[in-house]
């Protein structure tokens, strides 16, 4: 037995629908692909036809996406495919809900807030433990969430200075054999450090912390013998420590600090055989208190569509892969 037709109305204000439908109608013509209905626009009545729980799905969606527009917001396409997976499981007003959590603003004025429901749960544990591990593929903001809860605990005075670190690792190439002193040789591994420091704090106000010292952005290598007190540490790319780097780096932390630590277990540059250091932490602290380990995945991705079907697309082939290790393992 069929579904009879069913229909809604949605009073959208005439300033927001070109925002909502976007460029030549895009996002319109992908909520009628993606739900199944028919979008009809009668002078700010907006129509929606088809089955009624698809009808009621689109409905919330497209009201979520008015009041985005109505907070001032531009509605891009990552907004509208990550409304309509909501949409799908019925929690399509988690998106305002999201929206309603303003980190910082960056110097040209733009909001940086999470974007998802996998994202808005990190910033929580950053602001909640002193420890989180921030764990997830690449383009889930990871590392410029991170940066953005640094910068505003530092200008709020909740901490004295911010220490940004990475693991100098050599991915394919030999750092001996660049040019340039050892930190133009250094550099090249820190650039995403500091591209999300000019963003935020802005170039000027960035290299006048950095002089006094109060920002410092240095490989993993430099926090051995230190002890890092009233700072908030970010450890970037942590796949690729040791184990021993690790320990090392969790055990600098002193008073008054709070510390981030970001990697994607699947992208190591670590030799053939080696064991990462976050690989090992995940088993070693998963149950203490103040340490929390969030998962982003490629639902949580904020970059160009096609970057969250092709994350989407490896986790596929590498779980397949993982399936047929275990059965091969489990005939022999």
């Amino acid at each position: 037995m069929e579904d009879k037709p069913f229909s809604m109305n949605v009073e959208i204000p005439t300033q927001h629908m070109q925002k909502i439908f976007g460029m030549q109608d895009a996002f319109l013509k992908k909520l009628e692909r993606d739900f199944q209905v028919a979008v009809v626009d009668r002078n700010g009545h907006v129509a929606v036809s088809g089955r009624e729980e698809n009808v009621r799905q689109t409905v919330a969606v497209l009201k979520q996406l008015a009041i985005l527009s109505d907070r001032g917001n531009d509605i891009e396409e990552q907004n509208v495919d990550y409304a309509i997976t909501l949409g799908r499981e019925s929690h399509a007003e988690a998106i305002t809900e999201i929206d309603g959590d303003c980190i910082c603003h960056t110097v040209n004025g733009k909001p940086v807030k999470p974007k998802t429901m996998g994202q808005k749960n990190y910033v929580d544990a950053i602001r909640n433990n002193m420890i989180v591990f921030g764990l997830g593929p690449a383009g889930t903001g990871k590392t410029y969430l991170a940066m953005a809860m640094a910068i505003t605990a530092f200008k709020n005075e909740e901490v004295g200075r911010i220490i940004l670190t990475r693991p100098a690792i050599e991915a394919g190439e030999k750092l001996g054999f660049l040019p340039g002193d050892l930190q133009s040789k250094v550099d090249p591994y820190l650039r995403p450090l500091y591209d999300a420091l000019y963003q935020i704090m802005g170039a000027e106000s960035f290299a006048k912390n950095m002089e006094k010292g109060l920002i410092e952005v240095a490989p993993l290598a430099y926090m051995r013998g230190r002890t890092l007190d009233n700072a908030y540490i970010i450890l970037d790319e942590a796949q690729n420590t040791t184990p021993a780097q690790m320990k090392m780096f969790l055990t600098r932390i002193g008073f008054g600090s709070k510390v981030v630590v970001t990697g994607d277990s699947t992208q190591k540059d670590l030799p053939a055989g080696s064991r990462s250091g976050l690989d090992i932490a995940e088993r070693v602290l998963g149950k203490i208190d103040g340490i929390a380990f969030c998962n982003l995945t490629s639902k949580d991705v904020v970059r160009h569509p096609l970057v969250q079907k092709i994350v989407k697309a490896y986790e596929d082939y590498e779980a397949k892969e993982k399936c047929k290790g275990r059965e091969k393992h489990g005939r022999k």
